[in-house]
């Protein structure tokens, strides 16, 4: 099926389930997304130290570290490798292994077909930066992958890490996941495999906020078949799980920077051997991104 036939067919399921007024809501939501994308706080930042360095990005290649994105990191860049959990993904078709990363017509550097949370054969302290954008809700264990990639992380080197927020997502009624279940996760090795959360994602999955899931037989069946396509967002996130998460992780946080329209922005830093990392400031009740954040369940605390 061509491109626009599918999209025309997806047009018309979705005014089906959601009635005219609702789906035209939608469109103008995703219309919006894609060409108001004012540039976040702490992208020069960002830039000054991804700024000539070997990074990698998971779950890539991202318009949100492109030339027209929110923190355009390609540009500055020598060299970005790409890992993805398989060459063919909903998102995106990417090279097969050791095969050129590309965004639009520019190599960024070589792939590599990896899960996300474990890759071994990578020496430790290969990269300056890594790079994530909305990939980490796709993962059963975050907080392994996480501590995955410090581990090929050199000292000093920073991750640039761009996860969606419940309140303005598909997932909104759903309750933010608390830090004791993502330590648990991370205690008893949980793999990709985990359908703890099918049952919670078909109640309160809001299909008024999904382009594409039009019919809840095929979201079913989507969601079941999670380990092939990966699409299944496990855990939900505000922002204070996620400053959470990295610290946890190990990171000393630089920036937090909850952004429109649906992101939660994170940089830190893997510390220096013997460095004592304190990240109170991100953390406590009184942090600063909790009174800027344009989502209510920040501000509420």
């Amino acid at each position: 099926m061509g491109r626009f036939s599918r999209l025309f067919k997806v047009v018309r399921a979705k005014i089906g389930q959601i009635g005219l007024l609702s789906f035209v809501t939608l469109a103008a939501r995703k219309v919006i997304e894609r060409v108001w994308r004012p540039r976040c706080k702490c992208a020069d930042l960002c830039r000054s130290y991804v700024g000539g360095g070997h990074g990698l990005e998971i779950g890539g290649p991202s318009r949100f570290f492109s030339g027209i994105g929110q923190i355009p990191l390609y540009d500055v860049a020598a060299q970005i490798d790409g890992l993805n959990f398989s060459s063919e993904t909903v998102w995106a078709t990417t090279s097969g292994e050791d095969q050129p990363f590309v965004f639009g017509k520019k190599v960024l550097g070589r792939q590599f077909v990896r899960e996300a949370s474990h890759f071994p054969d990578i020496d430790t302290g290969t990269f300056d930066f890594v790079l994530s954008s909305q990939a980490i809700e796709h993962m059963a264990n975050p907080l392994r992958g996480l501590c995955e990639w410090a581990r090929v992380l050199r000292e000093g080197g920073v991750l640039v890490l761009v996860v969606p927020h419940k309140d303005a997502t598909f997932d909104h009624r759903r309750p933010v996941t608390t830090l004791e279940h993502i330590l648990e996760d991370f205690s008893n090795d949980m793999g990709e495999d985990d359908e703890t959360h099918i049952p919670e994602v078909l109640e309160l999955h809001d299909f008024s906020r999904d382009f594409w899931a039009c019919n809840r037989e095929e979201f079913k069946i989507r969601c079941e078949d999670n380990m092939r396509n990966r699409c299944l967002h496990h855990h939900v996130f505000d922002t204070g799980l996620a400053v959470h998460m990295v610290d946890r992780a190990g990171f000393r946080v630089l920036a937090v920077e909850p952004v429109p329209s649906n992101n939660i922005v994170i940089l830190c830093v893997k510390p220096l051997a013997g460095e004592v990392v304190d990240n109170l400031a991100h953390l406590d009740a009184g942090a600063e991104w909790r009174k800027s954040s344009p989502f209510p369940s920040d501000r509420a605390g």
